[in-house]
């Protein structure tokens, strides 16, 4: 390993060859500001296109000023990082930035988050000397996410993530000059394009060019209205970040605190997606062992390896990338849609309301969800199963707007009989969560044996691609797991070319699961942040006293009182969906 020796504003910085002088500036504490580079570390992902200019840096020994993001260290180099020269560069390079950037920070979706906003004041920016023309682009407002352009800064972030993490190749940079910006191709609205809605654009954008729909007009709408009843569904991963928009440490679990915000906001239910994860099990852990049962008996006709489908960012992704592998994936629905699909009939029934009278929100780590809501395979004579999709900083904002002091609030429980979950419902949020708790279920169902030891270590952990052997008894059951887009992509073609040897394959797309959703507060690519709260939900997990779906009374009583047995007649009518064929063909005519 080749080492090399400098000095960073009069500190001596031992680093190996090949190092960014913005990478050594951060190994020894000194902070270089930043707006196009970001590292995702443990997933390998980097944007360093050197844009931005403002990470500049005197050289001694070098006439012009250097890109830190782009720059190597050498021997015995002596760097200046806050040199009035260099200081008087970015001031400079901010004020040009600034001048083609609307000024409405006051109602702008990242006022307060903004790292554009807060360089600006770090930099001491108070006015704007450069005047002339701005650019302006139509806003771009999808079911999921809202493209502003005029806010764009060229970092070329969402670009990296688009691309490079989730291979999905919606957002490139076009035309040039002062007409350049980010956006599909031929400047299609993203409606039309092949975005899946994953969110992960949104969450590294720096500006508020990227944001999410916001629904929470529309929730207090429905709130105030007395010919409502409004019941919300809380995803698992929202209760391990939540906290965070109250400046809680990550991985810090407000399960309790939430719940009571939310009653106090006035929901007339508050409910658990938990439960609705638990479902899921039964009726996807039910669709694998028949699909493996077949398999073992040599049926040629089965569809394997099951590919999970809860994530609805990861669903638009194969029906726009593998149209041709629709009847691989499992038929059922996400536990967001189940909820919805239970609470409109079984539910309703029970509390003497019209279905039409019943308003379900859903609180999601994920953008996708708003459009999966929105899906018209998951309506009833127009009406949704669920009506509106809020994300976890959609929800803080409802909290800090109704004035409610969030560390202050007491632990409250979730209503039944929709709010009781097991610990296998709460590992949703995790990579490899869903394929864990599914083989919870699936062993004691396949083997009739008991299963003692319910936590499946093989199946964890932070790497994008994972694989795992679990044995049923004698029966090695294969297992894949993927987390992004661009490592289910591997896997997937894999399944195409006929070369996988998996039974079952657990696919999210976001970096670490539902918990790092686009919708969760941002933690600009700090893996760290992410693996605290994974840490969070298998600790929710471990204190369950019950760990295993079918175990769930309330889940036992509803296939009871209303569904039969999972794979009924009724619970595919309600629980089980189709796939289509979304591949985007464009043609381009000659004039």
């Amino acid at each position: 390993m080749d080492i090399v020796k400098l000095n960073i504003d009069d500190k001596a910085v031992v680093v190996e060859k090949g190092t960014t002088l913005l990478e050594a500036a951060q190994s020894v504490g000194v902070n270089i500001p930043t707006l196009c580079h970001l590292k995702m570390h443990d997933l390998n992902v980097e944007n360093k296109p050197g844009g931005c200019r403002i990470c500049v840096v005197e050289v001694e020994g070098r006439r012009n000023l250097a890109p830190a993001c782009k720059t190597e260290c050498t021997q015995n180099m002596n760097v200046n990082t806050h040199s009035l020269r260099v200081i008087n560069a970015r001031r400079t390079v901010m004020e040009l930035i600034l001048s083609d950037h609307p000024p409405e920070c006051l109602t702008c979706v990242k006022n307060g988050k903004c790292e554009l906003q807060t360089m600006a004041q770090n930099l001491g920016i108070r006015e704007i000397p450069f005047a002339g023309e701005q650019s302006h682009y139509k806003i771009d407002r999808s079911p999921a996410i809202i493209r502003d352009m005029d806010k764009c800064i060229m970092c070329r972030r969402c670009e990296m993530a688009c691309n490079v993490l989730q291979t999905v190749g919606c957002l490139s940079a076009i035309n040039r000059g002062f007409e350049s910006v980010v956006a599909p191709a031929f400047e299609m609205d993203l409606e039309k394009s092949t975005c899946t809605y994953c969110g992960q654009c949104v969450a590294v954008c720096p500006t508020g060019a990227l944001s999410e729909v916001d629904n929470t007009r529309k929730v207090i709408a429905a709130l105030v209205d007395p010919a409502k009843t409004v019941v919300v569904q809380t995803a698992p991963a929202v209760r391990a970040a939540l906290g965070e928009e109250f400046g809680m440490e990550p991985g810090t679990l407000v399960t309790g605190k939430m719940v009571s915000a939310l009653k106090k906001l006035g929901f007339d239910k508050v409910f658990d997606t938990d439960f609705a994860a638990d479902l899921t099990i039964m009726e996807e852990g039910t669709e694998l062992l028949d699909r493996l049962n077949k398999h073992l008996t040599g049926d040629k006709n089965v569809k394997l390896p099951i590919l999970t489908s809860c994530c609805p960012g990861w669903v638009n992704f194969f029906e726009s990338n593998f149209p041709d592998m629709l009847d691989v994936p499992s038929t059922a629905k996400s536990p967001q849609q189940m909820f919805g699909a239970i609470a409109k009939t079984y539910l309703a029934d029970k509390m003497g309301i019209k279905r039409e009278d019943m308003v379900v929100v859903s609180i999601m780590p994920c953008l996708a969800k708003k459009y999966e809501a929105s899906r018209p395979e998951f309506a009833v004579n127009g009406n949704p199963d669920v009506d509106l999709s809020i994300d976890t900083r959609e929800l803080a904002q409802m909290i800090k707007g109704a004035n409610i002091n969030f560390m202050e609030l007491t632990d409250e429980a979730f209503d039944n009989p929709m709010g009781e979950s097991t610990g296998a419902g709460v590992i949703f949020a995790n990579t490899g969560g869903v394929i864990e708790a599914a083989v919870r279920t699936a062993y004691e169902v396949h083997t009739k044996k008991k299963l003692e030891k319910v936590e499946f270590e093989a199946l964890r952990g932070f790497e994008g691609i994972r694989s795992a052997e679990v044995d049923f008894d004698g029966l090695p059951l294969k297992i894949g797991i993927a987390h992004g887009l661009g490592n289910a992509r591997k896997l997937l073609e894999d399944v195409q070319a006929g070369k996988s040897q998996y039974h079952a394959i657990e696919i999210m797309a976001c970096p670490g699961g539902c918990i790092g959703g686009g919708g969760q507060p941002y933690h600009h690519g700090h893996s760290s942040i992410l693996k605290k709260r994974a840490s969070a939900i298998y600790r929710e997990d471990a204190g369950k006293a019950i760990r295993k779906s079918h175990e769930n009374p309330f889940i036992i009583k509803l296939y009871k009182e209303f569904l039969g047995e999972p794979g009924s007649k009724l619970a595919h009518q309600l629980l089980h969906t189709q796939y289509f064929d979304k591949k985007k063909k464009v043609e381009i005519k000659n004039d």
